[in-house]
């Protein structure tokens, strides 16, 4: 298999570089209008009908029939299917809500109260009440995601944390992680139904006040249409990866890394920006080598070619200008002296550090949520974090002096915009002071 034909080499020498490499961002960007009627019907008619149209779309979608008394899963049920999961899993799966658990814990986001001059102004922070977690199905149960989830929102005082997976049989990592990450109610819904169940509520899906999670385009259109009714996360797309790599980097490494992100999914997207020109093809030989045993190689391979780039740039410098332009969900820096290039990042949803902090190790165990954002909405978005799962109140106290005299420009604002009302109620008090 020829390097070009696997993935394709951009230069930022050449002329039409700004165009192929805009072509490889914009790929991340699904579109949506040709869903959007079939979701928002499914959302309409689960209103209407509630647990009857869950029901039905079960049955239209996922290809099976259930019970109303069927989509909550009971202690027992839980329990016993908790019981399948061997031994080891469970002890991994223990350390990583661990460390997930100490890594969001270490320094949460709280109240706070500012005193001055006769004022109290601050912050209440408070968690969101009842939220719910949308975990996907799969070839493999994502009970990693669970915990990225679950666990800040365990850790910010949501009391009520709802788990919604489609399956008429729920994995027992599921089952685990859930149990691991503090969820009080596990539901078996999935797609545009599950969504709009936990916004709008049903017979037997109470609504929540925000859902997060990743999953289909149908899952992802779903929470947009009912966003303002409910809060939702960032909608996440296809994963990514952009590695930044010098002549430090191994090649075999690079290759493996890419391939780690590019085995998601036939969208996933990979960038490598070096200005080595060593590196970058003995990475694309080695790419080839890897894929040949890889068991997802078909998925791995359509996505190399199709949204992925290696990138050869003139120094280091341009590949992180390339880099914080593509602003990945993942960005590694194989390079030297890695921290000291941290300054040069603008835009990532998380940032590796060197060969031994590959991607993988942040998507189970390193503690940080590897729920990040993608399709270059790390210009602004952030990572999954406690934060998340609050809210904050502001706090206004003014004493009579301090009315008095801050009053009078708040009249003159309130004129200004021809807000009588405003002024007058601003008035009666500092006159009165």
């Amino acid at each position: 298999m020829a390097d070009d034909a696997l993935l394709a080499i951009l230069d930022t020498r050449d002329a039409d570089f700004d165009a192929r490499f805009g072509a490889i961002c914009a790929r991340r960007v699904e579109a949506r209008s040709d869903v959007e009627a079939t979701v928002q019907a499914v959302i309409d008619d689960v209103r209407a009908r509630g647990d009857a149209a869950v029901l039905d779309a079960i049955e239209r979608y996922d290809g099976y029939r259930l019970t109303r008394a069927e989509l909550r899963l009971g202690e027992a049920e839980i329990g016993a299917g908790r019981q399948q999961l061997d031994p080891a899993d469970r002890e991994a799966l223990a350390l990583a809500a661990e460390r997930i658990r100490s890594f969001h814990a270490e320094r949460p986001p709280s109240s706070w109260r500012l005193r001055r001059q006769g004022e109290l102004l601050g912050q209440e922070v408070r968690p969101i009440e009842r939220v719910a977690i949308y975990v996907p199905a799969g070839k493999a149960p994502l009970a990693s995601t669970l915990l990225m989830l679950a666990v800040p929102a365990s850790v910010a005082g949501v009391e009520q944390l709802v788990v919604t997976t489609p399956g008429r049989e729920i994995p027992a990592a599921i089952l685990e992680a859930a149990h691991l990450g503090g969820v009080t109610e596990l539901l078996r819904i999935g797609g545009a139904q599950a969504i709009a169940a936990l916004a709008y509520g049903t017979e037997s899906v109470p609504r929540v006040d925000k859902i997060v999670g990743p999953g289909s385009i149908w899952v992802q259109t779903a929470k947009r249409l009912v966003f303002g009714q409910v809060g939702i996360d960032s909608e996440a797309g296809p994963s990514e990866v952009c590695i930044i790599a010098d002549d430090t980097a191994a090649a075999p490494e690079v290759a493996a890394d890419l391939l780690a992100q590019a085995e998601h999914e036939e969208r996933a997207s990979v960038v490598l920006a070096t200005p080595s020109d060593r590196l970058l093809h003995g990475s694309l030989r080695e790419l080839a080598l890897q894929l040949s045993d890889l068991p997802r190689r078909k998925i791995a391979t359509q996505a190399l070619r199709e949204r992925s780039a290696a990138v050869r740039t003139r120094d280091l410098d341009e590949a992180f200008e390339v880099a914080n332009r593509y602003a990945p969900e993942h960005l590694q820096l194989l390079v030297g002296d890695p921290e000291g290039w941290l300054g040069r990042v603008k835009h990532a949803g998380a940032v590796f550090l060197g060969a031994s902090s590959p991607v993988p190790i942040g998507d189970y165990v390193a503690g940080p949520s590897h729920v990040l954002p993608t399709g270059g909405t790390a210009r602004f978005f952030s990572p999954v974090g406690v934060e998340d799962f609050q809210k904050r109140m502001s706090v206004i106290c003014l004493d009579a002096a301090s009315l008095a005299r801050v009053g009078p420009s708040a009249v003159r604002l309130a004129r200004l915009e021809g807000l009588d009302a405003h002024a007058r109620a601003l008035e009666r008090r500092v006159k009165g002071s």
